[in-house]
């Protein structure tokens, strides 16, 4: 289990470079890799362990060149929209996320993420959808009482299964 350090991007993403104003899931090489079976890894804080012990055959990561906008909207008296405006969001409240991250990690004995990675995951065993292996890793945490939350049980249980469900064969 690891942040895959040193190893390197999807080769689809080293065709681009340089910063975009794009969001992440508009990026053009996440979208090429969706349509090749890849599926964003879930932002929930929940499952901020997930690319650490997703099998290594079935993830990868593209280099976070996306801009994440932070959205002010003005409202009336009545409520209704009078004005929107966008700006990138400020650096130090990219750091404040990370932070949160690298929190949640570190209450689980894992190392902080890689800066600076869009990570993508795909289903594994029989599921055809990352939704799927999610929604099966939650029935299974439940079945055996643990909570499906970022905690040691938690990270064991989803562990274990994953590396179960890559490696069907050995059962």
């Amino acid at each position: 289990m690891s942040w895959d350090e040193d190893g390197t991007p999807h080769p689809l993403a080293l065709r681009r470079t340089g910063r975009s104003e794009l969001e992440p899931d508009r990026l053009p090489e996440m979208r090429e890799l969706e349509v090749l079976g890849w599926e964003p890894a879930p932002e929930d804080l929940r499952w901020v362990f997930l690319p650490y012990v997703w099998p290594p055959a079935d993830r990868t990561w593209i280099p976070d060149r996306s801009t994440h906008w932070a959205v002010d909207t003005a409202l009336d008296g009545h409520g209704h929209i009078t004005g929107v405006e966008c700006a990138p969001l400020p650096e130090p409240d990219l750091r404040d996320l990370d932070r949160e991250a690298d929190e949640a990690l570190a209450e689980l004995g894992l190392p902080p993420r890689p800066r600076g990675r869009l990570w993508l995951l795909r289903p594994i065993g029989p599921f055809t959808t990352l939704g799927a292996v999610l929604d099966h890793l939650d029935d299974l945490a439940e079945a055996r009482a643990v909570p499906a939350r970022p905690s040691a049980a938690f990270l064991a249980l989803a562990r274990a299964e994953l590396a179960e469900l890559a490696a069907p064969e050995e059962r």
